[in-house]
Parts: structure tokens; C-alpha cells; sequence
């Protein structure tokens, strides 16, 4: 990003005189020119792979997390049914077989518990409904159709308020706003990743752009604070970095 704004600067500085004080453009310097904005459009595409490679790599982490997560309630639930079956298979302690072993026998229905035990089913994986509507949205902002990204991301929240992709669909909606700098938008966006999905991976990102947005808006008390809840909340982040050199900025701007 800092090559890219490096390469504008000097385009730009071959049309920064007066149309009356410039002498016509030599071979040397069109060459120059189209090299200029070919270097641009390299920077734009290797920024755009950027993000379809980082948005992929979320949506692969997504499913791993999430078939983590349901192989260890399966587990949990499979040892509290063996925890309810030995509690109430084992009639009497004192009987034993020929071998000496104890003889367990099921118990009557009469004698089964009343209360049953309550088991926490496990979250169903996303269905393909739901990979496909997020995909779309994704890859509308990877492409720059931020508007239309907007919409998709909106209607995917409102379609799939559960899903295991929700907490990343609200902070890339709020990601969205920010770069079509609808900032008071991006702040409401921002804001419900933190205050809906506080254990989100994504909380602490949200969070530093909060700030950003903040400081976008000139609100430099409000950026200032959030960024330093970062450092508080998420010392050893990778939002922890991009929290400290924005505050840093604003120190040097006098903000």
C-alpha cells in the first residue's frame, strides 16, 4: 500500500504544472507514465488476490473450528449418556456372578428416574444455503461491489441470524461501510461484532477499526480510546500492532 501511494505521488507530479508552462510530454516520459500505471494496476491486483486468499483461509478455519468444536460436544454428550447408563444399569452392588464379578441387570421400568437428563445438542453444520450466501457477499466485497456486498451481508444476517458465520458476516459488513467510508454506518457495524459476538475472533479486529473509523470521523477521544482497550483487552494481537501505530499517528498529528 505504501509502494502504491509512493507510485501515485510521482504520476502525479508529472501533471502537477499548468497546461500553459508544460512542455509536451517526451517518449521517455510517456514510457514512464505507462510504466507508472501499470505498476498501480499490479499493486490493485495483488491487493485483490490479498483479500480472496484471506477470505478463503476464513472460510476454511471457519469449518475446522466449527467440526472441532461439534466433535467435542459429541464427545460430551456421549460421556454423560455412559455417565446416565452406569448410574442406572448396576441393580445391586452385593449380588455377584459365579466369576465374583458384580451382575449387572437393567432396572425395572418402574424404577427408572423421572427426571431425565438434560443433554445439549450439538450445533448443525452450516447448510450449503448458508456457505453459498456467505461466499457471495464475500466475494462481492473482495471485488470491490461494496454496495452490493452491503446488501448481501445485510440479507445474510437476516437470513442466518445463528449461523457459524455470523460473527464474521457482521464485522466484514462493517468492513464494507469503511472502505465505501460510510463511517457512521461502519460504526454501527463495528459495534455490534463487539456488543453480539464478544468471544469472536473477530472482536478484537472489530474493535481496532472501530477506532479507525473513529479516527476517520475526527473523533480523536473516542479512537484514542478504543484503541488503547485493545492494547488492554488484546496485548499480544495482531490488532494489538495496528492499535499501537494508530495511536502513535494520532500522538504525532497532535489528535
Amino acid at each position: 500500500m505504501v509502494s502504491k501511494l509512493v507510485c501515485l505521488v510521482i504520476a502525479l507530479s508529472f501533471v502537477s504544472v499548468p497546461a500553459f508552462a508544460q512542455a509536451p510530454p517526451s517518449a521517455s516520459e510517456q514510457a514512464l507514465k505507462r510504466s507508472m500505471l501499470d505498476l498501480l494496476n499490479r499493486v490493485d491486483d495483488l491487493e485483490r488476490e490479498l483479500r480472496q486468499i484471506r477470505g478463503d483461509l476464513e472460510v476454511v478455519n471457519h469449518e475446522l473450528s466449527g467440526i472441532k468444536r461439534r466433535q467435542r460436544e459429541l464427545y460430551l454428550d456421549v460421556d454423560r449418556r455412559l455417565g446416565v447408563l452406569e448410574r442406572g444399569g448396576v441393580a445391586n452392588q452385593g449380588s455377584a456372578t459365579s466369576d465374583g464379578n458384580p451382575m449387572v441387570v437393567d432396572k425395572p421400568a418402574t424404577e427408572a428416574p423421572k427426571t431425565e437428563v438434560a443433554v445439549n445438542k450439538p450445533p448443525a453444520p452450516p447448510s450449503r444455503e448458508e456457505k453459498d450466501n456467505y461466499r457471495t457477499a464475500f466475494n462481492l466485497l473482495k471485488e470491490g461491489r461494496y454496495e452490493q456486498s452491503i446488501k448481501a451481508f445485510t440479507r445474510f444476517m437476516v437470513d442466518f441470524p445463528q449461523s457459524t458465520y455470523a460473527d464474521n458476516a457482521q464485522y466484514w459488513l462493517g468492513e464494507a461501510n469503511y472502505v465505501s467510508r460510510k463511517y457512521k454506518a461502519a460504526v454501527s457495524e463495528f459495534s455490534k461484532v463487539i456488543s453480539d459476538y464478544p468471544q469472536s475472533t473477530k472482536a478484537p479486529d472489530a474493535m481496532v477499526k472501530l477506532g479507525f473509523t473513529y479516527y476517520e470521523l475526527k473523533e480523536w477521544d473516542k479512537a484514542r480510546d478504543m484503541l488503547n482497550k485493545v492494547l488492554t483487552d488484546y496485548p499480544d494481537s495482531s490488532a494489538a500492532k495496528l492499535a499501537e501505530s494508530r495511536l502513535k499517528r494520532l500522538k504525532s498529528e497532535g489528535n
